[in-house]
């Protein structure tokens, strides 16, 4: 588990592309944290650790590099196979950091990193708090009932649930209902996305005084 002095959160998501990286800028820059982004897979255009540096408007040193940088934007263990390697899920280990230290996984909680293992797996070990993102889109209730069931089995500590996208409060109320997990708020698609555009609608929307309290309680 986490100390106190120094928490780690995990932003987690029920698919790729879902606006994680996004999320991650804005809560490390209102946390004061450091970010780590354990597999960056895809390397052509800009990073993820780029663009939450450029976008939370974090030092350098508060960026923390990755284990593994692969080329290719696929799956990990797909992008590693394409670049001749393998990758070890004991290697990632957050690196000790004198602040709070977000994380960001690679893609949804089920993507894989081996034949074998699967992210959720190692948030299961390393038993960080985690902040699961959904669309707010067609099917998220399917998919964030999935994956909040995939954390559940995995003993996998969920501090709540923040949703990104166009406002859709039935779909948003059930998935909290039946999923019996805290909405942390919504994050709408920010056009154009600026830094000060995001931190601005993030502390508007986004209720980070019970991330603060969850992240004491662990």
């Amino acid at each position: 588990m986490i100390g106190k002095a120094h928490p780690r959160i995990v932003i987690t998501g029920t698919d790729t592309g879902i606006g994680k990286t996004v999320l991650s800028a804005a809560l490390a820059h209102a946390l004061g944290a450091s970010y780590w982004k354990p597999v960056q897979s895809g390397l052509d255009e800009e990073t993820d650790s780029e663009t939450v540096q450029r976008l939370g408007r974090l030092p350098s040193n508060r960026i923390l590099p990755e284990t593994y940088r692969l080329a290719t934007p696929a799956s990990p263990h797909l992008s590693a196979a394409i670049d001749g390697m393998e990758l070890d899920p004991d290697m990632l280990n957050p690196p000790p950091v004198a602040s709070p230290l977000v994380i960001e996984g690679a893609g949804g909680l089920l993507v894989p990193l081996t034949r074998r293992t699967v992210f959720a797996d190692v948030f299961a070990r390393w038993r960080y708090p985690a902040i699961l993102c959904a669309r707010t889109a067609l099917g998220t209730i399917n998919h964030t009932l999935l994956s909040l069931e995939a954390m559940r089995r995995r003993d996998i500590p969920l501090l709540g649930l923040v949703f990104i996208g166009d406002e859709q409060p039935d779909s948003q109320s059930i998935i909290a209902d039946l999923g019996n997990v805290r909405s942390l708020g919504r994050l709408p698609k920010l056009d154009p996305l600026t830094a000060d555009g995001l931190h601005a609608g993030f502390q508007k929307w986004i209720d980070l005084s019970t991330i603060k309290k969850g992240l004491a309680s662990c």
